[in-house]
Parts: structure tokens; sequence; C-alpha cells
């Protein structure tokens, strides 16, 4: 049983991208439209071809009618997965996956803690041929339990 598969997802005309940008979103109306605006501005600067692939997860909020007006109006760059109840982040993350066709995938949340701006600063070692490039956060804005949680997570892996 595959429990992550889109409910109703939205596809685009892109062709093979080089990049897709997979963004899971529950309940953040509030930061969609900033959201989009950075990631576009950012990609747009990158000189190569991309998709934005937005997961709703099953949000309560105007998430849904935000993402739909926003793959309306930018058809060529964003698409919208519709997930018909909330699975998790890590599902909406898998159904992004599942519906990208870029060579090179990065993940964001839709919260702004992961600025758009820092995927440039990814892709120079994927360029020279690394497999997966991460980050970390340096100014985070957690709870200390937050932190702490985290702290002991990176440190057992």
């Amino acid at each position: 049983m595959n429990s992550a598969i889109p409910a109703d997802p939205v596809e685009t005309g892109n062709s093979s991208p080089w990049l897709s940008v997979v963004i899971p979103v529950f309940n953040e109306e509030a930061n969609l439209n900033e959201l989009i605006n950075r990631c576009l501005k950012v990609c747009n600067g990158l000189e190569k071809t991309y998709e934005i692939i937005l997961v709703d997860d099953g949000s309560k909020d105007a998430s849904v009618e935000i993402i739909r007006q926003l793959v309306n109006s930018h058809s060529d760059e964003i698409s919208g997965v519709f997930l018909n109840r909330n699975y998790g982040q890590h599902s909406a993350v898998m159904a992004g996956f599942s519906q990208s066709s870029g060579e090179v995938i990065v993940t964001l949340d839709a919260d702004l803690q992961n600025p758009p701006e820092e995927i440039p600063k990814l892709l120079p070692p994927l360029e020279a041929g690394c497999d997966v490039v991460g980050s970390v956060r340096m100014n985070r804005q957690d709870s200390l339990f937050r932190r702490l949680s985290s702290r002991l997570i990176n440190k057992a892996v």
C-alpha cells in the first residue's frame, strides 16, 4: 500500500528540467507567496532549467487555493501535488520526488527556515560529482528542546 500517492496532481508542460525544487506544504498560507517569489528569483538566476513542486500535505488553511493560483500563474515553472489528507512531511517529500523529473533535486521547507537563497551554494559540489549535498542551519529559530534533539540525532548519525 502506497499512502503517498497524490490525490489530484496538477502537471506542467516542463520536460526534463535540470533542477527540481520539492517543497512539502502544510498550512503555510502565510508563507507561500513570499516563498515562491524568492524561489523564482533564485532559480531564474541559475541559468538552468528548473521546476518547483509544491506538495500540499492535507492543509486545512488556504494553502491549496494559493498553490492552485501559483500553478496557474507560473505553469511553466510550478506544479502542485495535493495529498488527500495529512500523511506527514516524509510522505509529502516522497510524493514530490515521485513527480519530479530534474537531474538534481533540492528540498526546502515552506516555512522559509531554509532560505531559497542557499540553493546556489548546494550546486557546485553536485556539479563536481558529489551524489548528495546537505546543509545545516546556523541561526536556528527553534526551541531549546528542538535544538538539543537535533544535536543528539545528528551526533548519532
